[in-house]
């Protein structure tokens, strides 16, 4: 397995196999590795030459100090894994002013409005930080293929974007959710859930499931209103927000439109701990 930390000389190993007309994968991480990286990860093994992971908690995309500074790192068990995984991986552990060549800080992309509403709308600045790093790391990595999961859907959807508006060189490949026996999305974020709020958690995917089942006959102001009335009385679980959305614009739905799809998107806290997820409603 090869470790990188600066651009230069992880470029020249991009290089070097691209000669060889290798084919390359790419997946970023923020680190503390569970199965939904994993899952990304050996996709994309299966369907390039070499993959590249990258391990890099982006500064510029937390609005609140704190959540950067609680966010887990554990960078040893993260390459033992990499290492199971595949020894035969690159992985690109970023140096930050390398990476961002000076100060470290976002720059503000043109994202078709989707980075106004849900996360966008509760965390101020989020995705000019997403935006930022990925377009960085795109220009570092410089791969064919770039995997990202369906639990950041609004994320995707904005990579997406941003990759077409810039007209960069790369194919975006949506990965499903990947989700624990009892259906709480992993995330490097669960591990820091206390016991009791651990067990409550699933709470989240049985209300989002059950909304998608209330889909052909309810309107969508009647399903959120029957999410927000779940929360209301669950004594440990705040919801922040749920909304249905298009997926192509993720403008809230005030009806349905058979000829477009759907999902609901929720944000909860769980004690001091802020979980995401999503489901299709169609």
């Amino acid at each position: 397995m090869e470790v990188f930390t600066l651009k230069t000389h992880l470029g020249a190993r991009i290089e070097s196999l691209k000669n060889q007309g290798k084919t390359i994968g790419f997946v970023p991480t923020m680190g503390a590795l569970h199965e939904g990286h994993l899952s990304l990860i050996e996709q994309s093994i299966k369907e390039n030459d070499s993959t590249v992971v990258s391990i890099f908690v982006n500064p510029t995309q937390f609005d609140r100090k704190d959540d950067l500074e609680k966010y887990p790192r554990t960078l040893e068990r993260d390459l033992y894994l990499l290492e199971q995984t595949d020894k035969n991986m690159i992985v690109y552990i970023p140096v930050a002013e390398d990476l961002y060549q000076g100060t470290v800080e976002a720059k503000h992309y043109a994202l078709n409005g989707l980075d106004k509403t849900m996360e966008g709308k509760y965390r101020p600045g989020h995705f000019d930080g997403v935006a930022t790093v990925v377009h960085k790391l795109f220009e570092a990595v410089r791969p064919h293929k770039a995997y990202f999961g369906e639990k950041d859907f609004q994320q995707l959807r904005i990579i997406q974007t941003l990759v077409e508006n810039l007209k960069l060189p790369v194919e975006i490949i949506p990965v499903k959710i990947y989700r624990e026996k009892d259906g709480l999305a992993m995330s490097s974020r669960n591990r820091r859930l206390k016991p009791e709020m651990r067990q409550a958690a699933p709470f989240i995917y049985q209300t989002l499931k059950q909304a998608a089942s209330m889909k052909p006959n309810h309107s969508p102001g009647e399903i959120k209103r029957q999410v927000e009335l779940a929360f209301e009385k669950h004594p440990l679980l705040r919801l922040e927000y749920f909304e249905i959305a298009d997926e192509e614009n993720l403008q809230p739905a005030k009806k349905f439109d058979p000829r477009k799809k759907y999902r609901g998107f929720i944000a909860v806290f769980a004690g001091d701990v802020r979980l995401i997820d999503n489901i299709p409603l169609n």
